[in-house]
């Protein structure tokens, strides 16, 4: 999300693949990750961030993505019909230049001079985004057009491409159950050829509430088509098609490293009418109460889960009180909250007037400014003094 590169649906995806430059040690993953604040265990699977704070999965190394098993109900020819789609697909790769990581995912191309479409959780809290268009092989510096964190969308601009293949896409409101399909994707983050999974759409319209073992929060993504491919890590943003090789939806969530209650196999996409219905408002600069659009605006401060009686999902001020807020953990040197005067363990109650108790709460807020706009900021000190300050925020990682 805008401000503090916040996402609600952080966590909310199969987990693009992530690895560390240097990896931490377990311990340091017991405590914090690479200086950022954030308390978690080495434990946590799948991917996660705070408002302010940073993008946190502990994924351990990458490894290349397996050929999977296909599914029952999968076609005969899974590899031809691939084929099909692999020249409209992009690695995409990102740099969380915070936590001294990077990422792997995929995209889907929708325009010739680069436009790609890919899930909010593959880009979210990066400080650098290339991508490596399966077609040509040529990589491509990445700019974010806009991105709707509620619904793990995000729209991607490749820097100077130009004559790209393009993804052929079906109508997926006319999906049916039992219908074959093919999950194509950059699974493992090994790059290359796509990997493709077999397997049915088992169910339409679904929803899921995807947790976030970290902070026990959690995210409902509704609408989805269901299926019985084995998706993996790495085939975030990738292509869910059609038996004629065209697009009907984008992986975006399975059983695999991922804290829904689901049985093995088991993955979800979003269709593919959605995705473009976004990329077209995104493309046009309309953005809507969950989606932003243009640069990503941040206050520079890392966010420290409470571990009191009120959920790791829930914030209390650092003196202990009642009330609602988002406690900061620390403020990130050189950026708008700390030339604001704001410092560890103040607790934020408020942006320009409207009240936040949460993180989720904090983003959804958030998400309309842009860097350069200049934002009230309330907040309580340990000892319980109210203050408000006025903050000018400033160009940050992606949502």
């Amino acid at each position: 999300m805008s401000a503090l590169h916040v996402a609600a649906a952080a966590g909310v995806g199969i987990g693009h693949e992530l690895w560390y430059s240097s990896a931490p040690s377990e311990s340091a993953l017991g405590s914090t990750s690479n200086g950022s604040g954030i308390s978690a265990s080495p434990s946590v699977p799948g991917g996660f961030s705070f408002p302010g704070g940073y993008v946190s999965p502990f994924a351990g190394q990458s490894s290349a993505g397996s050929s999977p098993t296909q599914a029952p109900g999968s076609p005969s020819d899974v590899a031809a019909i691939a084929a099909k789609v692999d020249p409209a697909l992009v690695d995409i790769n990102s740099t969380f230049s915070y936590l001294n990581a990077s990422g792997a995912g995929t995209g889907i191309v929708v325009s010739s001079d680069g436009e790609v479409i890919t899930n909010n959780h593959v880009i979210q809290g990066a400080s650098a985004i290339t991508a490596t268009d399966v077609g040509n092989g040529k990589t491509y510096t990445a700019t974010v057009i806009g991105y709707d964190p509620s619904h793990d969308m995000a729209v991607l601009k490749l820097n100077g491409a130009s004559g790209l293949q393009t993804a052929a896409f079906a109508d997926s409101s006319r999906a049916t159950v039992g219908e074959p399909i093919v999950g194509v994707g950059n699974a493992g983050g090994a790059g290359g050829t796509p990997i493709a999974a077999g397997g049915a759409i088992t169910a339409l319209n679904q929803s899921i509430t995807a947790g976030n073992e970290l902070t026990q929060s959690s995210e409902q993504l509704s609408g989805l088509i269901e299926v019985n491919a084995a998706i993996q890590s790495g085939d975030s943003g990738g292509a869910l098609v059609n038996a004629q090789g065209e697009v009907i939806g984008m992986d975006t969530a399975a059983s695999e490293g991922f804290t829904f209650s689901a049985s093995a196999g088991q993955g979800y996409a979003i269709p593919i009418n959605q995705m473009l219905a976004t990329a077209a408002k995104a493309e046009l600069g309309q953005g809507t109460p969950t989606l932003h659009v243009g640069p990503t605006a941040f206050l520079g401060i890392e966010i420290l889960p409470s571990a009191s009686a009120g959920g790791l999902g829930s914030y209390s001020s650092g003196g202990g009180s009642a009330s609602r807020g988002v406690t900061i953990a620390s403020v990130v040197a050189g950026e708008p909250a700390q030339a604001a005067g704001l410092v560890a363990n103040d607790t934020i109650t408020a942006i320009d007037g409207q009240t936040v108790g949460t993180y989720a709460e904090l983003g959804d807020v958030m998400l309309s400014y842009h860097p350069g706009d200049r934002v009230s900021v309330a907040y309580t000190t340990p000892a319980g003094a109210a203050h408000s300050v006025q903050v000018t925020l400033a160009s940050g990682p992606a949502s």
